[in-house]
């Protein structure tokens, strides 16, 4: 009774203080830290870390102040961060059974529906990419294998740009559309001409989608997806342009089940259409149409822009360090020549070269904090609690740079991957393709594909900056970390 008076006194005011301290105390509640949770900043109530930005740069400096594994609130979510090489081999590693589910992220579920390859679970994420990857090591020992179709694209690239005749010219969509048609050959059956205008605006449609999705503000939609999907945003554009990314994969599906012919399989969607027939009595693998559109699309993303975004940062360095595209030149010349094109037969006897490719993807840092994870079950790391469900980044940047494993961790240094007699030394702490069971599927792809382009490129052209405008190795932060659009010239050796 007395409660009942006290609230029949409340004006407006008050009414909207008791609702203010209610949520609060209700906020409070629910998102306390479990016991021993990773530490962190203090959070703001409801809105959590919201203003602290999560830029490999950040994520970095954070890791200095609060050790190399900490957690920060996003909205109703707690995500833990893992820095440092010793600390995530451990996670993704030596725990390789508690950090490989994938949580739902808002921003990219709306398209990709937790199906597929990349963002699906349990039995469906093992059947997809085991399909995938027993396609893709078919397509490799094929007749018409990878290395195959990687040379003839070599071809149709350099020609590409011995067609600028020595000018200046960007060459972030060229290199975008040839390694782009390695991974169609394989899903499509086909490459798109360089003038193919629908291919050309996939390319862009989802070139957009990686810058943006790095952005803070498309960020906020997966803090607070109810609200913001409501509200203007970059959000928006990921949305559409995936809508019309996904069209056109439909529409190349719907072609090859026109002519489908199960006797005679000529691509990986014709082999998906296959298994679609023979896994009908098993729903929970997930093999029907609409999980082919999601592989589709994971496929063609992941086969494409990490590589070429590889091969522009190589064209930068290779201006920025005329002497080591020297050095390079002068050992594709002693090894192969100019009468015949790279194999991967070659790699072996070209170190110096494979070292330059992989400082780059070091340097790079191409994708610096890789795909969220989510612990698979309780677990400790760190010495801290982190609790069945929990979001998880892996901070691979700090890998790449971590001062404790590459002796010049800030330069542009070769010698990283190379012993004192000269030869091609692995590192441990290489791990742009991330590691454990949720690594690159197409891993194998990229290799080759880096060094057959690259050696091409190297083997028929002098690489120099248009006179002026040497390109900045400070990169572009989104999903990825790419380096600014800048001009080359290509110039016939």
């Amino acid at each position: 009774m007395i409660l009942l008076a006290a609230l029949d006194c409340f004006d407006v005011k008050g009414w909207l203080v008791f609702i203010f301290v209610f949520l609060l105390v209700v906020d409070i509640v629910r998102h306390r830290t479990p016991t021993n949770f990773p530490p962190g900043p203090w959070s703001v109530p409801f809105l959590g870390n919201i203003f602290t930005g999560l830029d490999f740069k950040t994520i970095d400096k954070m890791a200095e102040d609060y050790g190399p594994v900490f957690s920060l609130r996003r909205g109703s979510d707690r995500v833990v961060f893992i820095s440092g090489y010793k600390m995530v081999k451990e996670a993704l590693v030596n725990q390789l059974d508690s950090f490989y589910d994938r949580p739902i992220v808002p921003l990219f579920h709306v398209t990709f529906k937790g199906i597929g390859i990349t963002l699906s679970n349990g039995l469906m994420w093992k059947s997809q990419r085991k399909f995938a990857h027993t396609h893709l090591r078919f397509f490799g020992e094929g007749k018409k294998g990878l290395e195959h179709y990687i040379q003839l694209e070599s071809n149709f690239l350099c020609e590409a740009f011995r067609e600028e005749q020595g000018g200046g010219f960007n060459p972030h969509y060229i290199l975008n559309n040839a390694v782009g048609n390695i991974i169609s050959s394989v899903v499509f059956g086909h490459r798109f001409e360089y003038s193919d205008e629908n291919f050309q605006k996939l390319l862009r449609l989802d070139n957009e989608v990686v810058i943006l999705s790095g952005t803070a503000r498309a960020q906020l939609y997966d803090a607070f997806p109810h609200i913001m999907k409501y509200l203007p945003g970059p959000h928006q554009t990921i949305h559409s342009n995936y809508q019309q990314i996904t069209d056109f994969l439909r529409a190349e599906i719907e072609k090859h089940q026109e002519d489908w012919d199960p006797e005679d399989p000529r691509d990986y969607i014709d082999t998906y259409l296959t298994e679609i027939n023979k896994r009908k009595e098993d729903p929970k693998a997930g093999f029907n149409t609409e999980t082919l559109v999601v592989c589709t699309l994971d496929l063609i993303e992941a086969g494409t822009e990490s590589t070429a975004t590889t091969l522009r940062w190589a064209l930068v360095y290779m201006m920025n360090y005329p002497e080591i595209q020297e050095k390079v030149q002068a050992e594709i010349d002693r090894v192969i020549g100019q009468s015949r094109q790279p194999t991967t037969a070659d790699r072996p006897n070209m170190p110096f070269t494979d070292a330059v490719i992989h400082e780059t993807q070091r340097i790079g840092n191409i994708v610096p904090l890789g795909f969220p994870k989510m612990a698979s079950k309780d677990t400790k790391l760190g010495g801290y609690f982190i609790p069945k469900g929990t979001v998880v980044s892996t901070n691979l940047s700090s890998v790449l740079f971590d001062k404790d494993e590459w002796e010049t961790p800030n330069t542009f240094n070769p010698e990283h991957f190379l012993d004192s007699e000269g030869q091609f030394r692995r590192r441990d702490a290489f791990l742009p393709f991330s590691a454990g069971k949720r690594a690159c599927v197409g891993e194998h792809l990229a290799r080759m594909e880096l060094f057959l382009f690259f050696s091409s490129l190297l083997q028929r052209f002098s690489w120099s900056p248009v006179p002026g405008a040497m390109p900045s190795l400070e990169g572009v932060l989104g999903f990825t970390h790419s380096p600014a659009e800048f001009l080359v010239r290509a110039l016939p050796r």
